[in-house]
């Protein structure tokens, strides 16, 4: 079984320039927490995740500790930073050295690069183009309805 038999055709994505803001409402709305990333022509760049989201509004031990030191302080102190950073562009937060599978790659293959590698969904690209994504959804339903 290959993965073009299984993988979502029509993921979530993003192109470069975006607003982290609107990364926020994509990954919100699409129920997903990693969006792939393309360029202004459609070719596949990176990815860009919730935690990846996150992590740049969260703040040091250091802010948390002189504004207070605690949870309250920590939370206004990551509400502050994603206004402050809502309007900036994504591209920074790209993560571009990205594992991708192609659509002729069998199936059981993808499966063990995904578990050895702990990765939750694998962004499938032919020849630079994103043609979709494969999921460990999309492995559970490989066994369940190809099997």
């Amino acid at each position: 079984m290959l993965v073009s038999d299984v993988m979502t055709a029509f993921p979530a994505y993003i192109r470069l320039g975006a607003t982290i803001r609107r990364a926020a409402e994509v990954i919100s709305v699409s129920e997903v927490g990693q969006l792939v990333v393309l360029d202004h022509d459609g070719r596949f760049v990176g990815s860009l995740s919730e935690e990846d989201l996150v992590r740049a509004m969260l703040p040091g031990f250091d802010d948390v500790s002189a504004a207070g030191g605690t949870l309250a302080d920590a939370f206004r102190i990551f509400l502050e930073r994603g206004r402050a950073l809502a309007d900036r562009v994504i591209d920074p937060l790209v993560v571009r050295d990205v594992v991708t599978v192609r659509s002729t790659d069998e199936l059981a293959r993808a499966a063990i690069v995904m578990i050895d590698r702990g990765i939750r969904r694998l962004p499938v690209v032919d020849d630079g183009t994103l043609v979709g994504t494969l999921s460990r959804a999309d492995l559970c339903r490989a066994v369940i309805y190809h099997s």
